[in-house]
């Protein structure tokens, strides 16, 4: 009988252990996951949009009266002032023109005095005939034809008059026009590409100016935003009118061409307030200063408009995986992964801002999800979010 039961025992010990042994060995099987805690904290990160750049006036220099050049008297690229002199017109039909209306003035002239003189005989012949008229000497008809000689002498003056002022006029056109030979700077800046050199035929119809001038003292940097970038942006940033808007937006960066930050930040000032039917979009401008004129128009970069997210819901990118349209993570309980659907706000980094789905203190898997299956069975391991991230940085 003893030895029964010592028998049993022994076969219960051993059932036992070889279960433990079992269960042991099916643990050390299933696959391990790094899984991370789901965590709130604040994001910095900005909006980045392609700008292009400009002075901020830019100016076309275009002849005011039909000529050859005769004289360049700047360069492409070179810095002027307002009132500077950039080009010199042919000038002969000009000074011929001012050569006739000065003749005309003299002419002019010579007739005016021709008719003082005849109003002045006109008025003598008046001044003796009244007398005579009086005494009745002669009769009042010869009166009349004097004093109406007199009214004709004195129409005469008035054309004459008329005549000089004309030829004045005409004098001064033809001299304001020699004027306009001279081309000058309309603002101070910086000279753009030549489009006529000398002996070239301007006008100013013709359809491409002379040249520019551009002020880049400072520039404008231009850029457009979507429809649904701006609402987000009316209903998140401080303010209660597009104008307070704007005007509370932090100083914006400038990425340049070759990928480096400009030295200075820009201000938001102002935006069309209107969203363009056609492209959908609405521009903005940002000012910046440019001391140094590393900026030149026409170039290109992009601003980078800050934005915080505060106490954001945050999981790794490479925690989610999208399908038809939608985002998916695993959310571990306990040794086995569930799909969920997560709604993303924004992705920063290497993160993602989620706006619902998951909850604070959640755990999903972080990263080497493409072989998991909704309802496997994993080996969670505990990893900080700060090294999933530096991971899939350097990946």
């Amino acid at each position: 009988m003893k030895s029964l039961q010592l028998i049993t025992t022994i076969l219960c010990l051993t059932l036992f252990v070889s279960c433990k042994n079992q269960e042991n060995k099916s643990t050390a099987q299933l696959p391990s996951y790094p899984v991370v805690e789901v965590d709130q904290k604040d994001i910095n990160t900005y909006y980045i949009m392609p700008a292009n750049i400009a002075g901020i006036n830019n100016n076309q220099v275009r002849p005011k009266i039909s000529g050859y050049i005769k004289e360049v008297l700047v360069d492409e690229g070179q810095r002027v002032k307002k009132g500077q002199l950039l080009f010199k017109l042919e000038t002969n039909i000009q000074d011929q023109n001012a050569s006739a209306a000065r003749q005309q003035i003299t002419s002019a002239s010579a007739n005016i005095e021709a008719a003082k003189a005849q109003v002045k005989a006109a008025q003598v012949e008046v001044d003796k005939l009244v007398p005579l008229v009086e005494k009745n000497i002669i009769s009042h008809v010869q009166l009349e034809t004097a004093r109406a000689n007199l009214l004709k002498a004195k129409g005469g003056l008035s054309q004459a008059e008329a005549g000089r002022s004309s030829a004045q006029a005409s004098y001064q056109a033809v001299n304001e026009n020699i004027k306009f030979a001279n081309i000058t700077s309309p603002i101070d800046g910086v000279l753009g590409k030549f489009n006529y050199r000398a002996g070239a035929l301007v006008s100013p119809q013709d359809p491409t100016p002379i040249t520019t001038v551009s002020d880049v003292s400072e520039i404008y940097a231009y850029f457009t935003v979507n429809e649904r970038q701006y609402i987000y942006f009316f209903q998140n940033f401080p303010g209660t009118t597009l104008e307070e808007k704007i005007g509370l937006v932090p100083p914006i960066e400038l990425e340049l061409a070759n990928g480096t930050i400009y030295d200075e930040k820009g201000k938001l000032e102002t935006s069309t307030g209107v969203m363009d039917p056609n492209t959908g979009t609405m521009q903005f401008r940002v000012k910046f200063e440019n001391k140094n004129g590393l900026l030149t128009n026409g170039s290109t970069g992009k601003v980078r408009v800050p934005r915080t997210y505060k106490n954001a819901l945050i999981i790794p990118e490479s925690a989610t995986y999208e399908q038809q349209g939608l985002v998916y993570a695993y959310k571990v309980k306990g040794d086995s992964v569930v799909t969920i659907v997560v709604e993303p706000k924004d992705r920063v980094n290497n993160l993602l801002v989620v706006e619902k789905g998951i909850e604070k203190g959640d755990k999903v898997v972080a990263k080497g999800i493409a072989g998991l299956k909704n309802g496997v069975k994993i080996k969670p391991s505990i990893v900080s979010m700060d090294s999933i991230i530096s991971i899939h940085t350097v990946q």
